[in-house]
C-alpha cells in the first residue's frame, strides 16, 4: 500500500483509540444509577435485600481486590483484636472500617514486600548470594509494613486526642457563654457547632445531628462519653448530662471544666520542661557558651600574637 493509505489507516486508528478513551472517560465520571437513586429509596433496602455491590472502578482493582480481600481476611484472622481497632477507628475520626483498615495494611505490607523484594534482586544481580535471606527479608518487610499500619493509627489517635484537648477550653467558654446569654443546651451547641471548626466540633455536630433525629440531650451526651478517649470530654459530657437532667447551671460547670482544663495544660507544660532540662541546656553549653568564650578571648590571642 501506498504511504498515503497507510496514513489513512494509521489517523483512523490513533481517531478511534481517542474517541473510546473520551467515551470511557466520560462514563467513568457519570454518576452511577444507585448513587442517584439510593438517597430516595434508602429506607427501602433492608437486610434482607441489601443493596447491590459497587463496581471496581479500574481493571486492576477488580484483577487485584479479590487477593487484596482475601490476604486482608487472613490478616485479620492472624492478628485479631477487632473491637480495640474498631475503637481506635473511632477515636481517629476515621470514616473507615475494620476490613478497610486491614486492606490498608495489607498494602503497606505490600509496599514493605516490594522494596525488600527490589533490593533482594539488585543485590542478587550484582553478587549472586542465597536467596532465602533475601525472601525472608521480604516477608520480614511485609510483617513490618502490617505493623506500621498499625502504628500509624495509634499515632493518628494520639493527635486527634491532642487536638481536641487543644480545642476544649475554647469551645467550652463558646458553649458557657451562649448558655449565660439565656440559649438553651441545644440552641447553644448548635451555635458553638457552626461557628467553630476542628476535631472537637465534628464529635459535637455528631451529638447535635443525634439530638435532632430524636435522641434525648442526656443520652447523646452519655454515649459521646463513652465513645470518646479523651477523659476531660468524658466529665464533659458528663457533666452536660447530668446538668441537663437534674437542672443544675450549666453555664458555671462549662466554666468551671474550661479552667481546670486550662490549668491541667499548664501544669502538663511546666512539668515537661522540667522534664527536658538539661537537653534545653545543650545549646546553651555546646554553642552559645563556647561562642562567647571564643569573642572574649580571641581579641586577646589575636593581639598577643601582634605582640610577638
Amino acid at each position: 500500500m501506498s504511504p498515503a493509505v497507510w496514513g489513512g489507516v494509521v489517523g483512523l486508528g490513533t481517531t478511534a483509540g481517542l474517541a473510546l478513551v473520551a467515551a470511557r472517560v466520560v462514563a467513568i465520571r457519570r454518576p452511577r444509577l444507585d448513587a442517584r437513586v439510593l438517597p430516595y429509596v434508602r429506607d427501602l433496602v433492608t437486610a434482607d435485600r441489601p443493596a447491590a455491590p459497587t463496581e471496581p472502578r479500574n481493571a486492576l482493582t477488580a484483577v487485584f481486590g479479590p487477593l487484596v480481600r482475601q490476604a486482608a481476611d487472613g490478616v485479620e484472622r492472624v492478628v485479631g483484636g477487632n473491637p480495640s481497632v474498631e475503637r481506635r477507628l473511632s477515636r481517629a475520626g476515621l470514616e473507615v472500617g475494620v476490613h478497610e483498615f486491614r486492606v490498608q495494611q495489607v498494602l503497606w505490607g505490600l509496599a514493605g514486600f516490594g522494596f525488600a523484594a527490589a533490593y533482594g534482586l539488585l543485590r542478587t544481580w550484582v553478587r549472586p548470594a542465597n536467596p532465602v535471606p533475601l525472601l525472608l527479608l521480604s516477608v520480614a518487610a511485609f510483617v513490618v509494613g502490617v505493623l506500621l499500619r498499625d502504628n500509624r493509627l495509634s499515632a493518628q489517635v494520639t493527635q486527634r486526642e491532642a487536638a481536641i484537648l487543644a480545642e476544649f477550653p475554647t469551645i467550652a467558654e463558646l458553649l458557657a457563654l451562649a448558655v449565660a446569654a439565656g440559649e438553651g443546651p441545644v440552641a447553644a451547641l448548635a451555635r458553638v457547632v457552626r461557628r467553630s471548626g476542628g476535631e472537637l466540633s465534628r464529635d459535637l455536630a455528631d451529638v447535635l445531628a443525634r439530638i435532632r433525629t430524636g435522641e434525648p440531650v442526656a443520652d447523646a451526651f452519655d454515649r459521646l462519653a463513652a465513645t470518646t478517649g479523651v477523659s476531660v470530654v468524658a466529665r464533659f459530657a458528663n457533666g452536660i448530662a447530668v446538668a441537663v437532667e437534674r437542672g443544675t447551671p450549666l453555664a458555671d460547670v462549662l466554666h468551671a471544666q474550661a479552667t481546670d482544663v486550662r490549668e491541667a495544660g499548664r501544669r502538663a507544660l511546666i512539668e515537661q520542661a522540667s522534664r527536658k532540662e538539661i537537653f534545653m541546656m545543650i545549646p546553651v553549653v555546646f554553642l552559645v557558651l563556647p561562642v562567647t568564650i571564643l569573642f572574649a578571648f580571641w581579641p586577646g590571642f589575636i593581639g598577643l600574637s601582634l605582640t610577638y
